[in-house]
C-alpha cells in the first residue's frame, strides 16, 4: 500500500484573488483616509484661529486696541497653513489661515477668515 503525499497551500490563483481584493479596498480606502486627513489639518488650523481669537479679545480688555499677530501672547505653529493678521484697529481684526502644500488642496477652504464679529469664511469650512 503507497501513501500519496498530498502537498498543501495556496495557488496562484488564490494568491492573485486575495491581491486583487486587497487592492479593491485599499482603492476605495485611500480617498476616504487623504480627506480625512485634510479634515483634521482644517480642524487644527480653526482651533487655533479660535485661540488667536480669545488672544485677541484679552489683548484689547488691556489695550486701546487690537493686536498684530506678532505681538500677541501665544504661538501658532502649524506645517499645513500660514496665519496672518490683518485690518488691525480699535474696534476690527481679521485672522486668516491660509493653507500650504498638500493642504492646499482642501478645495473652498483654502483661506479661512475670523474676525471681530465672529463672522467665519468660507461658512461651510467651520463645520
Amino acid at each position: 500500500m503507497q501513501v500519496k503525499n498530498k502537498l498543501r497551500g495556496i495557488t496562484l490563483i488564490e494568491l492573485m484573488v486575495a491581491i486583487a481584493i486587497i487592492g479593491i479596498i485599499g482603492a476605495i480606502a485611500y480617498p476616504s483616509y487623504v480627506d480625512y486627513v485634510r479634515e483634521a489639518r482644517r480642524a487644527d488650523a480653526i482651533s487655533q484661529l479660535l485661540t488667536m481669537q480669545m488672544a485677541q479679545e484679552e489683548w484689547r480688555l488691556r489695550n486701546a486696541a487690537y493686536a498684530d499677530l506678532a505681538d500677541l501672547p501665544i504661538t501658532v505653529n502649524s506645517e499645513f497653513y500660514n496665519f496672518s493678521t490683518s485690518n488691525i484697529g480699535a474696534e476690527t481684526y481679521t485672522l486668516t489661515a491660509t493653507a500650504t502644500g498638500g493642504q492646499a488642496n482642501d478645495t473652498g477652504c483654502e483661506a479661512l477668515t475670523l474676525n471681530q464679529n465672529d463672522q467665519r469664511t468660507p461658512a461651510n469650512c467651520w463645520n
